[in-house]
């Protein structure tokens, strides 16, 4: 088995994916840095299988993406659309070889595009936020709620990731409160790592107008269920068709994404709150989630569930989910179990299954 990384070298997901295949007796495998697919590097011969793994957290590699001239300042919101374009055709280069990619070109254009993942996912009737239509702007926006008869909403850039210029907002007859991570400036919108709250209206305005040319994704504010003082929701990475690792993510506010300071929630308090029966259907629905990416060896699920816990909705499927650090299932850690799919042929043979159903139960595209 002959593998190879896609990937930015130095980045921490390459190298513990690397040690997972070191442990299980295998080849270390080659790297292929994406600044080197973005510039014309030869892609992986035919056999090869390939992992595609994040080209975030490098900002040569995203000025190379975006094709543009400079590199972006400090978490700058700029050229999303672009850079979506760009890790589509750099896919594109590196499956032109004819190796065999753990995450497929095809899966992973639609991951990385909110408006499509969940076109997809409600097409295939896994359970997710009700979004609206198309909106170019604030007024289209507040439009379309109010004819949809919603007061809250997660407006999301459709390339974004990480939480990055998500707005939590809600809406009342006499104001408005929008919390994100976006910092505003006069030439600019930069992501940080705190959240704001802005409750004027014509600020808000602003901030939806100067990213709605870059495609956004409007869905309803469902409520979350809670442990404690704090909102929950769930990462769940799905290796080849199976839920194996979860980890809570529990928050006083909207966006429960862990490097905004959030704290990791207690597992086993959260099933006990479910109880078994809503745990179990809710891991189904994450398995569900995956098998609309038959070619993709794993997915993050990001799940919640709502109050009452016996309900729950995928919030979104994430191409480079995996980052778990520290969390193992069967003594082995979310980039172990991706190679033992790989070894005891698990992920063959989820393929095939899943290929087989997919004209009675699939996913279409």
């Amino acid at each position: 088995m002959r593998l190879t990384v896609v990937g930015n070298p130095d980045n921490r997901r390459v190298a513990l994916f690397r040690r997972a295949v070191r442990d299980a007796g295998l080849p270390d495998p080659a790297v292929l840095p994406w600044a080197r697919v973005l510039t014309g590097a030869a892609p992986p011969d035919v056999d090869t299988l390939v992992r595609v793994d994040s080209p975030g957290e490098d900002a040569e590699v995203d000025r190379l993406l975006r094709g543009a001239a400079t590199q972006a300042r400090h978490g700058e919101l700029v050229g999303l659309a672009d850079t979506y374009a760009g890790l589509v055709a750099g896919m594109g280069r590196v499956a032109a070889g004819g190796a065999t990619l753990l995450n497929h070109p095809d899966d992973v254009a639609v991951l990385c595009d909110k408006r499509r993942c969940h076109a997809l996912l409600s097409a295939a009737g896994v359970p997710v936020p009700a979004a609206l239509p198309p909106v170019e702007g604030y007024p289209q926006m507040r439009a379309a709620m109010a004819a949809a008869g919603w007061s809250r909403v997660f407006v999301k850039p459709a390339h974004g990731s990480s939480a990055a210029g998500v707005i939590a907002l809600a809406v009342g007859p006499r104001r408005v409160q929008a919390v994100t991570t976006i910092e505003t400036t006069p030439d600019g919108l930069f992501n940080s790592l705190r959240l704001r709250r802005y409750d004027d209206e014509t600020t808000v305005a602003a901030l939806v107008d100067r990213l709605a040319p870059q495609g956004l994704h409007v869905e309803r504010w469902l409520p979350k269920a809670g442990l404690a003082d704090r909102v929950v929701d769930l990462r769940v990475v799905v290796v080849a068709g199976r839920a194996t690792h979860a980890v809570v993510r529990a928050a006083r506010g909207p966006l429960t994404n862990l490097h905004l300071g959030n704290a990791r929630g207690d597992l086993d308090a959260l099933r006990a709150a479910a109880g078994p029966t809503a745990w179990a259907a809710a891991m189904r629905t994450c398995e569900r989630a995956a098998a609309c990416f038959p070619r993709s060896l794993h997915v993050g699920v990001d799940l919640m569930f709502l109050l009452g816990w016996r309900r729950h909705a995928v919030a979104e499927v994430n191409a480079f989910g995996d980052l778990l650090p520290g969390v193992l299932a069967d003594g082995r850690d979310t980039y172990a179990e991706q190679v033992h799919a790989l070894t005891s042929g698990r992920w063959d043979r989820w393929r095939a299954t899943v290929a087989a159903e997919r004209e009675t139960v699939g996913c279409v595209r």
